[in-house]
């Protein structure tokens, strides 16, 4: 049995969800994808891949070993590209994942850019509201706003953004302002969460984070309609100030509530440590890390330096 080609052809059935998927991807027959991975089966005495007449799924065991296998075979390549000349020159094909609306808001812009600067490397842009697993999606680098778990992950730091409570002049004249988390129970908010409807919004007093209830007029799965809604004078929002802080430079939001703002959430560049950096990845994290540096800096410029109301 050739170890090297049976742990290929086991990942690429894990990747394919498949046999006959692996195998056209491959370009090899069906029987010979089959013989391999039954040849490691055998040799490892473990079932790896449990078939159905409809799926093939991992079994523990399977889960396991697929993720040995792709950080040997991620290796292998890596050194085959060295020698072919990747790590001279930055080139092939990267991906990235951001949370949706700082990605399309500010990572975008800068990858722009980036794909200007290297023209022989093709970006991949992952723009979701979730945590990706780097290794399981086959992502390069994340963009990650949230207090991060200790993992086996290098992080480059960006800076730090804030959750602000904004609302329209038109609704603060026609309602007055709150002065403390506790008055909004009788304010309108506009609550947003990919997660489903929220009745809290979370706030610091003296040391600690607490929760406090709100009356929700609006509850919606977007923080860009939440914006949206309060600027039409419909109530207060709470929200990342990067997805505010236009707003607040023209003057269509004020901030509220400013002195009771729980601690700023990281922000980080966040790519695997047990992997070697080919150069089209070094070469996206010091192009687009001080950009986006720049970025958090002046977001957070732009919401400080605006009149608040405490």
């Amino acid at each position: 049995m050739d170890r090297f080609e049976s742990m290929t052809a086991f990942a690429a059935v894990a990747r394919a969800g498949g046999f006959s998927a692996a195998a056209r991807q491959m370009g090899v027959p069906l029987a010979t994808i089959s013989r391999r991975v039954a040849e490691l089966e055998t040799a490892l005495g473990v079932r790896l891949l449990q078939r159905s007449t409809r799926r093939v799924a991992l079994t523990d065991a399977g889960r396991t070993f697929y993720a040995t296998c792709e950080r040997l075979l991620g290796d292998l390549k890596d050194a085959e590209d060295a020698m072919l000349g990747e790590y001279r020159t930055p080139r092939g094909e990267l991906c990235v994942t951001a949370p949706l609306g700082f990605g399309r808001l500010h990572l975008q812009p800068v990858a722009l850019d980036f794909l200007a600067a290297y023209p022989e490397i093709n970006l991949r842009l992952m723009l979701v509201d979730r945590v990706v697993d780097l290794v399981d999606e086959h992502v390069d680098v994340a963009l990650r706003i949230a207090d991060l778990a200790d993992s086996a992950m290098i992080a480059r730091s960006l800076g730090a953004v804030r959750m602000v409570v904004t609302a329209s002049p038109a609704y603060l004249e026609r309602r007055g302002t709150p002065t403390h988390p506790a008055q909004l129970t009788v304010h309108d908010c506009i609550a947003w969460s990919t997660l489903g409807p929220l009745n809290t919004w979370r706030f610091r007093q003296g040391h600690v984070d607490q929760t406090f209830p709100i009356q929700t007029r609006l509850a919606t799965t977007s923080a860009e309609s939440a914006i949206a809604a309060a600027q039409s004078g419909l109530g207060l929002a709470q929200t990342p100030c990067y997805q505010a802080e236009r707003h607040v430079r023209s003057g269509e939001l004020v901030i509220l509530l400013q002195s009771f703002e729980c601690a700023p959430t990281p922000v980080n560049l966040v790519y695997p440590t047990n992997r070697l950096l080919p150069l089209k990845l070094r070469a996206f994290i010091d192009f687009t890390a001080p950009r986006l540096s720049a970025r958090v800096r002046e977001i957070g410029d732009a919401v400080a330096s605006r009149p608040v109301n405490t």
